[in-house]
């Protein structure tokens, strides 16, 4: 009976002794992977709670320029509802004379207008050029870093890259929380406040949510 019983005893420490180390091993490499990301999401999220307290003032650039007689011909022949972006010597000429670089924006015509709309994290853009004259008019407004940073966190315009990027953290903060639940249940014995912390931190934001969210 000793024996059996000290047999089941170092298996379930040998168990526990492995459940520990995995969850560690997890616990740290989901913490290394979130690290920066999860700083960044935390201050956005505080700017982003405040963002009438935190306002900064925009800053607008206009530019007026005046489109080549040679390129002004190519997108004559480019003014209809089938085009879909501009030419590409147009597009390098934007990109050499105002650093616009245009990959698959997509161009609105209107009457005698080409108009491209540049939205990008923490500002704006466009650019309307004139068919007929071969005027062009580049505006964009710059709203700052802390609206840059507020952008990246909602994901607004920010293209697939990031969105993969918010993915990727997403799941490692997952993988954080459910290895930190497992290292706390395994070590929770030993620490009488662990649950109880537990469920405040759950049952706490659903009481406020109830009583103060309509």
């Amino acid at each position: 009976m000793d024996q059996a019983t000290s047999g089941t005893r170092r298996k379930g420490t040998s168990a526990r002794a492995y459940w520990l180390k995995t969850l560690h091993n997890w616990h740290w490499i989901s913490a290394a992977i979130s690290l920066a990301l999860l700083l960044l999401f935390s201050v956005t999220g505080f700017t982003l709670n405040h963002a009438a307290q935190i306002q900064s003032q925009p800053r607008v650039v206009s530019r007026h320029l005046q489109l080549p007689a040679a390129l002004q011909k190519q997108l004559a022949t480019r003014n209809d509802a089938t085009a879909a972006s501009l030419p590409q010597g147009l597009k390098d000429w934007l990109q050499k004379e105002i650093g616009v670089r245009l990959a698959s924006q997509p161009i609105e015509w209107s009457d005698g207008e080409a108009y491209v709309s540049l939205p990008r994290p923490g500002g704006d853009g466009w650019i309307s050029i004139d068919t007929a004259s071969g005027a062009i008019e580049h505006e964009t407004t710059d709203r700052g870093w802390i609206a840059y940073f507020n952008d990246l966190h909602k994901g607004r315009n920010t293209g697939a890259a990031w969105s993969w990027i918010i993915d990727l953290f997403a799941l490692a903060c997952v993988l954080f929380a459910l290895t930190g639940l497992g290292l706390l249940y395994l070590h929770g014995r030993h620490r009488p406040m662990t649950w109880p912390l537990v469920a405040l931190g759950l049952v706490l934001p659903v009481l406020i949510a109830l009583a103060f969210i309509h």
